[in-house]
């Protein structure tokens, strides 16, 4: 049914638009009666203190309630924190977060994530694997379990192995399974020769299990090779997975080091 609307509240007094909502029937005026002590109600009472009374205009008509929603989120998106309005509507994961317009975003200004990625080696997990059959691991337990699950297909991040430097970049090609599941060139990657065998330890169970992505490298390089600058200020954190959102000088150098253009693959 297309019977919903979009209006605004506006103070007569300054002419600012000061909250935003959908509605039919008469639920645009609804609010002329609300005593809470919302931001709202206390500058219609401010308003009404001075004799007046808010402006209350309809913005859009004749929508169906799903469109009467995506135009309230925008209008309360443009205008961010100079409303009154408190919640934050539906379609909130469709919008830019605020106060980030001076920083590059994944999945807003890049279609893919952008992630830094901690190699982590040790008994489960060996750099030359990586390389040789193209994939990137963690695991062995619940919290680095779920860093590889948040990887998603075509995301692009950084791999840093510790006291070394950035040693790849990598795009994933397939989503994060149990090590047990994975195949690459139509091989299970178990049965592959692999320098760092602990791979496989924990492997039938799914909340200790190696969590594997398959994985294109784009550049890589060897331990020895790692590129690094100790006066470059580079992000690094001991996180499996982090954004990199927010990290430009380190993704220029990165970019410099390793010529590939991380933004346009990710973009």
């Amino acid at each position: 049914m297309s019977e919903y609307y979009v209006y605004a509240y506006i103070d007569p007094r300054n002419f600012e638009e000061f909250y935003y909502g959908k509605g039919k029937g008469s639920r645009k005026d609804a609010h002329l009666s609300d005593l809470s002590d919302s931001p709202k109600a206390k500058r219609i009472a401010a308003i009404k203190r001075e004799g007046l009374a808010p402006i209350i205009r309809v913005l859009a008509r004749n929508l169906t309630e799903r469109e009467a929603l995506l135009v309230e989120k925008t209008l309360i998106w443009k205008l961010g924190k100079l409303t009154e309005n408190i919640a934050t509507g539906a379609f909130a994961d469709n919008f830019r977060p605020h106060d980030t317009l001076h920083k590059e975003l994944s999945g807003f200004d890049y279609r893919n994530g952008l992630y830094y990625y901690n190699v982590g080696e040790g008994p489960h997990r060996n750099w030359d694997d990586y390389v040789k059959l193209g994939f990137i691991s963690a695991g062995q337990g619940i919290r680095w379990r779920d860093a590889m699950l948040g990887f998603k297909q075509g995301d692009v991040f950084a791999a840093y192995l510790k006291r070394h430097g950035f040693v790849g970049i990598g795009k994933v090609t397939e989503c994060a399974k149990m090590v047990r599941d994975v195949e690459i060139g139509g091989k299970r990657l178990l049965d592959n020769k692999l320098i760092c065998p602990g791979l496989a330890e924990n492997k039938n169970d799914p909340e200790l299990s190696e969590y594997v992505c398959t994985v294109k490298w784009l550049a890589t390089v060897t331990r020895d090779e790692a590129k690094w600058s100790s006066n470059a200020k580079l992000y690094t954190t001991q996180h499996v997975r982090a954004s990199m959102d927010g990290q430009p000088e380190t993704i220029s150098f990165l970019e410099d080091a390793f010529l590939v253009s991380m933004r346009e693959v990710a973009a």
